[in-house]
């Protein structure tokens, strides 16, 4: 293995990479990102990432994806001490995303003789990046490029997973399969592969949630096509650790969750424009907000939509999420738009959002259009007018989940009245301590009303807490997340209990008109709470509709030593 361990700039976040080979002929550039905190929709990440490339000598050479463009000098130092770049015969570029795709026009500068091979809506893409002619080939599922020496490459094309242009790449020779972002994740570290899986796997999870939920009949779709490949001894990732030790589960934790996701009862669509501002980023987090509600996600780029399949994909959404498209976009874009329009029936939920693109068709008009067909909105338009931040795909999230939790309103009340009356009055009687959870990351904050608390470990001192799914707090609870737990006071709690009881709308700040002050961890602290605790999250477990969150508790003060925590009693046990 050779590790180049320096940093680029000792005042800059660490940078390094790693190369090692991972099959004969097959080599792995690793560009490790240490210290990266948040990453494309501006999820936060607690251990950094990695993005991967792939050097595949046959008789001819091909590099499978570059890397993100601040490894520009550590890159191409690394890769011409393996191989001159002129002697590459192809760049296959699994997608166009930035962080995959940001040095390839630098590449094509140095060595033009390289034949670009990808999909075709990558090839257009990349016409916008590159800015000058290159050699291409264009690629679809199924095809083939013979390498020599054993190495025949098939292709598989995954659209949307995340990115609509997203190509897998097989290696016959030495069975790995090359996927980008389909089944990587954020975690930044030197071992390669995936041999401790206890320390990866929340991380798995928590990138599954944020990019792949969204588009979960898609990564069906692509494991459809993977059934086809003989026996996938590797999967070569874009990001984090290849899967080799333990493939089998990890791929199959992606079945079953996707599974889980397709079957909703309800679908919402989210129309977006890729490369045109920030609308992909909003979009995406439009999607995990809506997926958080149990509801499925359908994403489409109107960039490369098909009209017959917007009309189709209309037809059988409840719910619909479109991007303001730039004013001048392309004949295709405006014809989705135009279809999409064409097909959208009564009773339909909208939702509309500007993506700071600078050239945004006016929303105003589309909005009284859709009104006048008998559309219900799903959340108030989101305009942008400025660089996205934290604070903004908060926003984004929490709209989301407005939208899908209007439109499951109906399906829970016809479930609650179905149940059981003695078993609900008999759950019912499960009393519990009356809390406040409070929680900031950077610029983001959360708050929920909780009672579904229990100590669980006195070395170290720990508890669970039960989060529902759709809670926006959830997104703060995360593996390795601080958070304060505020324990109310018998006879003093009604008025925390009524302002955070109260239903905030997205982007709403939790604590305004609240005295709190600010814990070591960062979180509020509610001054008229009875106690507090500071505590981080260690684990979580999934259990159908909430998360049950185990959390170590670092510090803690009683501001009232006589006083009793309040308890709520509930008459029902199949809500709150």
């Amino acid at each position: 293995m050779v590790a180049l361990t320096e940093p680029v700039d000792r005042t800059q976040k660490r940078l390094t990479t790693q190369t090692l080979d991972i099959a004969p002929d097959t080599t792995v550039i690793r560009s490790l990102d240490w210290d990266r905190d948040r990453f494309d929709i501006e999820f936060g990440l607690q251990n950094g990432t990695t993005y991967n490339s792939f050097l595949i000598r046959g008789d001819q050479i091909a590099l499978v994806d570059t890397s993100h463009e601040k490894f520009r000098q550590l890159y191409f130092d690394v890769l011409r001490g393996l191989i001159d770049p002129t002697q590459i015969d192809y760049l296959v570029v699994s997608h166009t995303e930035p962080d995959h795709s940001g040095l390839v026009r630098d590449l094509l500068e140095m060595a033009p003789q390289i034949t670009v091979v990808a999909s075709k809506v990558a090839i257009q893409f990349l016409e916008d990046l590159v800015h000058k002619p290159f050699e291409r080939r264009v690629v679809k599922n199924g095809d083939q490029l013979d390498l020599g020496q054993g190495h025949v490459l098939e292709f598989v094309m995954a659209p949307n997973l995340h990115w609509p242009d997203t190509l897998f790449t097989y290696d016959a020779k030495t069975q790995i399969l090359f996927t980008c972002d389909a089944f990587g994740l954020h975690y930044c570290n030197d071992p390669v592969f995936d041999e401790d899986l206890a320390t990866i796997e929340a991380d798995f999870r928590f990138y599954y949630e944020c990019l792949m939920a969204p588009n979960a009949r898609s990564v069906l779709s692509a494991m459809k096509r993977m059934e086809a490949l003989p026996d996938i001894t590797t999967i070569a990732t874009g990001h984090g650790p290849l899967l080799r030790y333990h493939l089998k589960e990890l791929t199959q934790r992606y079945q079953d969750w996707s599974q889980a996701k397709a079957k909703a009862e309800t679908t919402v669509a989210v129309f977006y424009v890729s490369d045109y501002g920030y609308s992909d980023r909003i979009s995406q987090a439009l999607a995990h907000g809506i997926t958080k509600t149990e509801v499925a996600v359908e994403m489409m780029d109107l960039k490369s939509a098909d009209p017959q399949e917007v009309q189709e994909l209309v037809g059988r959404c409840k719910g619909l999420v479109i991007s303001m498209p730039p004013a001048s976009s392309s004949p295709t874009a405006r014809a989705a738009l135009g279809t999409l329009l064409a097909a959208v029936k009564e009773k339909q939920v909208i939702g509309l959002f500007e993506s700071y693109g600078g050239d945004d068709e006016p929303m105003d008009p589309l909005l009284s259009k859709l009104r006048d067909l008998g559309v219900a909105i799903g959340f108030d338009p989101i305009r942008i007018k400025e660089t996205p931040t934290d604070v903004t795909y908060q926003l984004c999230e929490e709209a989301g989940t407005d939208l899908g939790q209007l439109l499951t309103r109906d399906r829970k009340i016809k479930t609650q009245k179905a149940q059981d009356a003695d078993l609900e009055k008999a759950l019912g009687r499960l009393s519990g301590g009356l809390y406040i959870i409070t929680a900031q990351k950077r610029e983001v904050t959360g708050a929920m009303l909780a009672s579904w608390i229990s100590q669980a470990s006195f070395a170290p001192l720990g508890f669970t807490v039960a989060v529902a799914k759709d809670r926006a707090i959830e997104s703060l609870m995360q593996v390795g997340d601080q958070f304060v737990l505020n324990v109310l006071e018998e006879g003093k709690h009604l008025g925390l209990m009524k302002h955070f009881l109260k239903r905030f709308p997205p982007g709403a700040d939790r604590f305004a008109g609240v005295n709190t002050q600010l814990a070591q961890n960062g979180s509020p602290i509610l001054a008229d709470a009875l106690a507090y605790l500071e505590c981080e999250v260690v684990s979580r477990m999934e259990c159908s509709d909430h998360w049950l969150v185990y959390s170590q508790v670092h510090e803690g003060r009683v501001s009232s030593p006589e006083g009793q925590t309040a308890v709520h009693h509930r008459k029902v046990g199949t809500y709150y």
